[in-house]
């Protein structure tokens, strides 16, 4: 039997298109997903694989709707020939029910992977050029250095209480706590 799994990223996108090839493959079952491919925790993906029997075919639309890493696709890989299935990915060409599909697999697999480690370089090459530049990633801070002095004063001379200031200037009573220990810290260095 042919098994299907498609899988979309965001809630935005739909997974219609790539469960139409899928059918149109000729896939009795179709378990359609929205998570991320870097993530384990896909249940449809669970269940395609707890469906597979030997002798089955897991089918996607394309081999990155199966998983983002390597080591991932690799184990799953490992699972499904465990089963006795084969898998087969519509755009690539790959079906791993022939040596010449399992031998595709790997290499797609691989480059993929580095495909995904260069961007993972230039995004920490862009990142750290930025910081040269004085320019910092993030939120901005919600207290500015006034602020976060006037809290540590409420609080060390006993004025407000950790918790009454976290409310009287919106912020999570950790942020106070936070505050406290650098300014215990700085006190202390």
């Amino acid at each position: 039997m042919l098994i299907g799994y498609a899988r979309v990223s965001t809630e935005e996108q739909e997974t219609v298109a790539q469960e139409s090839a899928l059918q149109q493959a000729g896939c009795k079952k179709i378990f359609p997903e929205t998570a991320s491919g870097g993530r384990w925790d896909r249940p449809q993906l669970a269940r395609a694989l707890d469906q597979l029997r030997a002798g089955d075919v897991l089918v996607v639309w394309k081999l990155d709707r199966l998983s983002r890493s390597l080591k991932d696709l690799l184990t799953i890989m490992e699972r499904i020939d465990q089963l006795g299935a084969g898998f087969r990915s519509l755009t690539e060409a790959i079906d791993t029910t022939t040596p010449a599909g399992r031998m595709m697999m790997q290499m797609i697999g691989s480059f993929g992977e580095f495909e995904r480690s260069m961007i993972r370089e230039r995004t920490k090459a862009g990142l750290e050029s930025a910081r040269k530049q004085g320019r910092i990633g993030g939120r901005r801070p919600k207290l500015d250095v006034h602020q976060q002095q006037e809290i540590v004063a409420m609080v060390t001379s006993g004025k407000k209480t950790a918790a009454e200031t976290a409310r009287l200037f919106k912020i999570h009573p950790a942020t106070v706590s936070r505050l406290l220990a650098l300014q215990s810290q700085n006190e202390k260095g």
